[in-house]
């Protein structure tokens, strides 16, 4: 997995190039959290480069999303590949993450 960080005046922007899993998830977990303790609390993870999404990596996801909600902040998804969204409709998580085509279009969502 390889991650990519940029931020922009709305947003902490994460594209995630790989598979995110139990070998590489904590890696992912790190950048986040430390970003939120840093003051960020809006967070565009672009996933159209993931191609591989283990449970540990829905966790990280949904601890961020929590994390973020009560920070009134943000936590958007764009680029889910079909079988990703597909992992994301059977967990639930489509009801429940903002998730978007590109990352203009999460960008733009953000007040």
């Amino acid at each position: 997995m390889h991650l990519k960080e940029t931020k922009n005046d709305k947003a902490i922007i994460i594209e995630i190039e790989g598979r995110l899993d139990t070998t590489n998830f904590g890696q992912l977990e790190k950048k986040i959290f430390q970003a939120i303790e840093a003051g960020n609390i809006h967070f565009v993870v672009d996933c159209s480069e993931m191609d591989y999404v283990s449970s540990s990596g829905l966790r990280i996801f949904l601890m961020a999303l929590k994390k973020t909600n009560t920070l009134d902040g943000a936590f958007l998804l764009c680029g889910l590949q079909e079988s990703i969204r597909e992992i994301f409709e059977i967990s639930g998580f489509t009801s429940i993450f903002g998730i978007y085509p590109g990352q203009q279009e999460a960008l733009d969502s953000l007040a």
